[in-house]
Order: structure tokens, then sequence, then C-alpha cells
């Protein structure tokens, strides 16, 4: 049946660790799940996980959307290239115009109507930042890193340099001194982010602050960062969090009427609804930590609640052979 025609029980916005969980459970609920991808997973770009529960050696970001896809697909679920570019509500329903990705056959495609009960945004966080030479390979490489929290443990005694960020600007440099005796926080712009009790805290916590702006980050023949600041100074180290600052993609949300909070994170209940019934969203994109564990967590209390909260979708009695002797009428 085409997609316009039908009515889904469910529209997953976001194929990442979380979307991707959700699907699979409603799939196993047997519900009819349309789940749109745009491909912007922050997971693709994590060389090695190793704080991600089961995978003791770690599992590279590619390949727990790989398995996660194929895990989904063999419940009769697919993930559509694509983007959701509006979203209303209409007679009850909500309708997404789907843009799907462009192919050789269909260079230039037009939107299609995806009509349905719920809606799940996984849309993940878009990051800001600074100029960071190469960041894709200094990712891959691991001397560039986005999360202290997941991955502070694969740094221990190296030399960690850190940005200040726009919340709690030296809570990351302080955190990281559990791992390292040296680490270097960077003032991020010419106006500081720090009072007195910020810099006396790092002082006691033996962190080195740079006062002069950072204005860049290069990499060395080893492909290790090495920060520039506005007074023409250069400092090497061995891993660098840039703490890049993020906003949530939550327009789809907000335009609707959802509740947001700081950097337009989404605001949601013990159960992942936001505050427009039959809107619910998880992962990175909804207040609270973003980490892969927490976006799956919440997928599976999301997918359970939205299936208890939809119609009973009550299965019909398999066909069978009549058994010899009766007659079917």
């Amino acid at each position: 049946m085409p997609i316009q025609d039908q009515v889904y029980d469910t529209l997953i916005v976001g194929g990442g660790p979380g979307g991707l969980t959700a699907a699979i459970y409603l799939r196993r609920f047997t519900r009819n799940v349309a789940l749109v991808d745009k491909g912007n997973s922050r997971l693709r770009l994590i060389p090695v996980s190793h704080n991600y529960p089961g995978f003791p050696e770690g599992v590279p970001g590619h390949v727990l959307l790989g398995n996660l896809t194929v895990q989904l697909e063999r419940y009769g679920g697919t993930v559509m290239p694509g983007e959701i570019v509006d979203l209303r509500i209409e007679d009850g329903l909500f309708v997404g115009d789907y843009l799907p990705e462009a192919s050789e056959d269909q260079p230039e495609p037009e939107p299609v109507q995806i009509r349905a009960h719920t809606v799940l945004l996984a849309t993940g966080v878009a990051d800001a930042g600074l100029p960071i030479e190469n960041w894709r390979e200094a990712i891959a490489f691991g001397s560039l890193r986005l999360c202290p929290v997941c991955d502070g443990f694969d740094v221990m005694d190296k030399r960690i340099a850190v940005a200040t960020a726009d919340i709690n600007p030296v809570g990351h440099a302080l955190f990281m001194r559990s791992f390292s005796s040296d680490v270097t926080l960077f003032e991020r712009g010419p106006a500081s982010m720090l009072d007195a009790e910020d810099k006396r805290r790092l002082d006691a916590a033996g962190v080195r602050l740079i006062e002069s702006p950072l204005l860049s980050v290069t990499l060395d023949a080893s492909m290790k960062p090495v920060m520039h600041t506005e007074d023409g100074e250069a400092y090497p180290a061995d891993v660098f969090y840039p703490m890049l600052g993020e906003k949530a993609r939550s327009s789809l949300a907000a335009k609707l009427g959802a509740e947001t909070a700081q950097c337009e994170e989404i605001v949601v209940d013990d159960h992942y609804a936001t505050t427009v019934p039959g809107l619910y969203a998880i992962g990175d994109v909804v207040v609270g930590l973003n980490q892969i564990a927490v976006a799956t967590g919440g997928a599976a209390k999301a997918a359970v609640r939205i299936h208890n909260q939809l119609p009973p979708a009550y299965r019909q009695a398999p066909a069978r052979p009549a058994q010899a002797g009766w007659t079917a009428t």
C-alpha cells in the first residue's frame, strides 16, 4: 500500500540508537511503524564505544547502528531514508511531510504525506563549534572527543585539553581530573566565562587555565591536537574535548507547541511523553543525560507507553486446514 494511503500507529523521526530501538519494540508489539532517518546520527562519528553494555571489547558506532537496523528488518521494519520537513495535526492525526532521499531515479523527489496516530521524535542534537582541522579524522583517531562521560576512562593519564562550555564552564575540566593529572582548560572567547569561584576550584584541583582565547585547533604529524590561542601561543595535547555546545533538533515539536527548555531540549515526562498528546521524544533531543544507553532505555519505556495508549491491535486467528471429517461452511 502506498505510504500516503496508510495510517501508521507511529511515525518515528530519527534512526539513531533510540529511534531504531523504539521501532524494534513497536514492531514486536505488531505495530505499524514508519521510521524516517536523515542519516545524521552522532553515533556514526564514534570510532569505538566502550561504555555501552554488552560489548566488552567496545563497539564502533556504525556497527551498532547496523546491528539495530538488521534486527528491525527481522521484524518487518525498515528505515526510510529522507527527512520529515514538516509536522502538523489534521483531523486528529499527525501528518508529516516526508521528503525522500534523492536518488538516480528521483533526483528531485517530492514530499509525501505520512499520517500516524502517534509520533516519536529521536532527532538528536546539532553541534556548534570551534574551527578544528580535519575534525572527522581526529574523531576517528581518538584525538578529538565529544563526550567526557562516555570515554574519560579511555584517556587515562593523557594530556587532556578542554574548552570552556557555555553552561558550567569549568565542570568538564574538573570531571576529567578523575582520569589525568594533566588537564588544561582553554577560554573559548574574549569575554571570560569564569568567576572568582570557578578559578578557585580550578586551582584547588590542579587544572591549568589558559585565559588567552582559543582561536583554532590543528593536528600535528601524529594526529594529536595543538591548541592555538590569540596571543600566538601553541599548546600540544594528546586529546581535546571542545565542548562544542549543542542545539536540540526540536523544531518539529516546538511548532506543535511542545514545551522546551535550555538548548531547546524537549521536556518529557517519565514515559517520554511531551506536553502535546500523542507526541513522544527520546534520546539527546530531550532534557537529560546524552548517552546511548539512556536513549535505548528511553526508547523501551516510550514504546511500551505508546503501545498501551494506542487502540488494541488484537491478532486474528490464523487460517487452519479443515480437519478430517469436518465440513467447511
